[in-house]
């Protein structure tokens, strides 16, 4: 039986009683508690997220396996390595952070998750997480092409963890350049993991594996109790951190 939060005192029940993985509902962990700042730093500091659809309770999650993206195994395959390499080296093509989140999440709430019909960025969402990012907590990576947004992707960041929630494409692997982004930005300044929450196919193709819970939440503890990170700005030189660590001195 899940745990009913009746307002923003009440804390999250521990992660070991959501909803084991042969039920119907594998990873539910509580419902209700609103979507405040200290509720969602509450969460995502255990390692639990929050998901539902318009006309539900907000519904907080903690899936076991977790799948997680660890910035050194980031893959490309040859034909995207050339997009993206072709991408960072043209003119009218940049990457930015922060400069237009709420067209970022907006666009992501209108792009269902693989396998899923509709959306679950339902309004509420929108503005939480909008307030979130006016206090440094949400983040937009962005592609821009000849001063278009053409796909990017959000999360959450504390300590030098990124919990990534969403990402849209307007134009063929606007997405997939915005994450190949993100990794370099996160090789460049420490930031092992990105939570990518559930499994998917596109995900695992790039690299992305599954953790039990327990294995996920024993990494998750000292990412969180790092020095985040300050500047979130986007420059060419972090293009180098596209290869592996061991040969990041090497152009894109």
């Amino acid at each position: 039986m899940i745990t009913w939060l009746h307002g923003p005192a009440d804390p999250l029940p521990a992660t070991h009683r959501a909803l084991r993985p042969d039920s119907d509902v594998p990873g539910l962990l509580a419902a209700g508690g609103g979507l405040g700042a200290q509720r969602l730093t509450e969460a995502y500091s255990k390692g639990v997220f929050p998901w539902y659809s318009e006309g539900q309770p907000v519904l907080w999650w903690s899936p076991d396996p977790r799948m997680v993206l660890l910035a050194d195994e980031f893959k490309l395959s040859r034909s995207l390595r050339k997009t993206v390499q072709r991408f960072a080296r043209s003119p009218g093509c940049e990457v930015r952070i922060d400069s237009a989140f709420r067209r970022v999440i907006g666009a992501c709430a209108g792009t269902p998750r693989e396998g899923q019909n509709g959306t679950w960025i339902v309004p509420e969402m929108v503005e939480a997480y909008t307030a979130w990012h006016a206090l440094g907590r949400v983040h937009s990576v962005e592609t821009w092409i000849d001063g278009e947004l053409a796909g990017g992707l959000y999360g959450v960041s504390l300590g030098r963890m990124f919990f990534g929630e969403s990402m849209f494409s307007h134009r063929t692997d606007a997405s997939k350049i915005a994450l190949a982004a993100l990794v370099c930005f996160c090789r460049a300044h420490g930031m092992p993991m990105i939570d990518c929450q559930q499994r998917t196919g596109h995900l695992a193709s790039m690299g992305a594996r599954e953790l039990p819970r327990a294995a996920f939440e024993a990494r998750l503890t000292p990412i969180l109790g790092a020095a985040p990170v300050t500047d979130w700005t986007y420059d060419l030189s972090l293009w180098r951190y596209l290869h592996s660590p061991a040969t990041q001195d090497s152009g894109p």
